[in-house]
């Protein structure tokens, strides 16, 4: 099915406006990721299927194109110099701190992140976790991807990046290819559908912050928008990691460069 300008415009403008995603380039991708969907579903044209999105913003339409053009690439242990980094400058300040650690990863994706996270938070503390807070809240906008990572099943390849000790005490084996984890570990992470150009619903300031490889998707106002939300919702010195590939501009961000892809507030 062939998507005309008029078309692809309106369809950009609406991811824009929901998600903060700039897609103007990806004009292949949009026709690619929705026209076979459109034909199966008896859609004459993108203008059809638009017009029943916008009239049911919180329908099986509207989800179904979010989540059809948001990507979600992600694995265990991605960019592990970051986790080395709370684990080793960060969480030693968290403990002698506070027992109650707020910790959000955002735009989380398939689970691989914010599962990672918790096993972090729980081989740190060992045997006095029981005594900590450190529940992980991960949030995406893809409500296919939150139902993937709330079941927990992952390739053995994808599980088999982490550390070791961490595949045999996080996870089980359920066949030759596949790896559940854990219940100990899936009740550490909370996770819920968020929308990022919505306001932050925190009550209790965050200590740690993980929005990692989501920002290349936004423009500068939006991602300074974005940052300037997060930063009055973090505690006094708490971290933000963002992905490796991503920067912040220090002329416009409060927060303090600590090392590439780590700021402090």
């Amino acid at each position: 099915m062939v998507i005309t300008e008029q078309e692809f415009e309106r369809i950009t403008k609406y991811i824009k406006k929901k998600a903060g995603i700039n897609l103007t380039e990806k004009k292949v991708l949009i026709q690619g990721r929705l026209g076979n969907y459109l034909q199966r579903n008896g859609y004459h044209s993108y203008n059809e299927f638009m017009d029943l999105v916008e009239k049911y913003p919180t329908g099986k339409e509207a989800n179904h194109l979010m989540n059809a053009l948001t990507t979600n690439h992600t694995f265990f242990w991605r960019e592990y110099e970051q986790f080395l980094y709370l684990r080793e400058q960060v969480m030693p300040k968290l403990k002698q701190k506070t027992r109650d650690w707020r910790i959000w990863c955002a735009a989380s994706s398939t689970g691989e992140e914010p599962y990672t996270l918790a096993m972090l938070c729980m081989d740190f503390l060992g045997m006095e976790h029981s005594n900590w807070d450190t529940k992980i809240l991960a949030t995406d906008i893809d409500t296919n991807v939150l139902e993937k990572a709330q079941r927990g099943v992952y390739t053995k390849e994808s599980v088999e990046q982490l550390p070791q000790q961490y595949v045999r005490r996080f996870f089980k084996s359920i066949s030759p290819t596949q790896y559940r984890v854990k219940d100990e570990l899936k009740k550490e992470v909370i996770f819920r559908q968020f929308n990022l150009m919505n306001q932050l619903p925190f009550r209790k300031p965050l200590h740690v912050v993980f929005i990692r490889n989501v920002m290349i998707y936004f423009e500068d106002a939006t991602k300074e928008r974005l940052l300037n939300n997060i930063y009055d919702k973090m505690e006094p010195g708490g971290y933000l990691f963002i992905g490796s590939t991503e920067s912040i501009g220090q002329t416009n961000t409060r927060f303090r460069y600590i090392q590439p892809s780590i700021y402090r507030k």
